[in-house]
């Protein structure tokens, strides 16, 4: 059941991606991550309620960590899909199991300390190999476009990824702790309403433009029920097989966006910009795979 939660997930975070797209030439990205916090808070009150979920926590410290890391990914996620074509910024953000693979290589070489009692661990070059074939993936999908705004939205959408996968850890982490996903969700929304209002403070607040408005509506119950489902997803994997499955099928999101992009903007990719996008998601893969093999190792020795 969990990979038909993170299947959903996957659909209604392209969707949002639409909605963002829509509503981006009447308000700023901070704007919408305000109004997509506000939204889905109202929506996760009422399902809290319903749920007989109380929403008090005793874990304030680490859902204000969560609130931080996943902002700062929404408002890069929101930039990069007002930038560049949707498939292409859903690629990056995507990109968080190579990212990972990224902090455990790094991890291991900033960890040891030169000495003849402890020699230097060895370099995994499985992983190394993942990282390298994902940016290489990434500069394949960005040769076709790399004038101002998009080279600098697709940095920050490369940012954002990372930031993503800073996120999921602090999802698995909560969810290890018995926190319920309402509640989890909750917390988030919350994050993205006072980051939101805090930069509109510094930035200023859009004219009011009328029915386009309204894209705000879906913007926000679409990203409530993506973040929703994710979190289902990831906290039901009883297994790290399952565990593995489940982050796999987040991909399943580019096919949503590839067929939105297509039918809705008109927008084709060229056909190096989709093996760039199926090196990126091929790495994720393997990146995955690897870590899930090295934690079964690691427990059975």
């Amino acid at each position: 059941m969990q990979a038909l939660w993170m299947v959903l997930a996957a659909f209604f975070f392209a969707s949002m991606g639409v909605c963002v797209k829509f509503a981006a030439p009447s308000f700023t990205a901070f704007e919408m991550v305000f109004w997509r916090g506000l939204i889905s808070m109202a929506m996760l009150w009422w399902l809290a309620r319903r749920q007989g979920i109380s929403l008090k926590t005793r874990y304030p410290g680490m859902h204000a960590w969560r609130s931080f890391i996943g902002v700062t990914a929404l408002a890069a996620s929101f930039y990069a899909i007002i930038w560049l074509p949707l498939p292409t910024a859903m690629t990056f953000g995507y990109m968080s199991s190579v990212w990972i693979a990224a902090f455990i290589v790094g991890a291991g070489m900033l960890v040891w300390r030169p000495s003849g009692a402890q020699p230097r661990p060895p370099v995994p070059l499985s992983l190394v190999a993942c990282v390298l074939l994902g940016f290489v993936g990434v500069v394949m999908m960005l040769r076709p476009t790399v004038d101002g705004n998009q080279g600098f939205a697709a940095v920050v959408g490369l940012l954002g990824g990372m930031c993503a996968a800073l996120a999921y850890m602090q999802v698995v982490a909560l969810s290890r702790l018995g926190e319920p996903e309402t509640r989890t969700v909750f917390y988030f929304a919350l994050g993205c309403s006072v980051a939101g209002l805090g930069a509109m403070a510094f930035t200023g607040v859009s004219p009011f433009p009328g029915w386009p408005a309204l894209w705000l509506v879906p913007l926000g119950l679409f990203a409530a029920g993506g973040q929703l489902c994710m979190t289902m997803a990831f906290s039901r994997a009883s297994s790290s097989r399952g565990t593995l499955l489940v982050a796999n099928l987040q991909y399943s999101g580019l096919i949503f966006a590839s067929l939105y992009s297509m039918l809705v903007f008109g927008e084709y990719l060229p056909l190096i910009a989709w093996l760039g996008m199926a090196l990126i998601v091929l790495s994720a893969i393997a990146a995955g795979l690897l870590r899930s093999r090295a934690a079964a190792t690691s427990r059975q020795t």
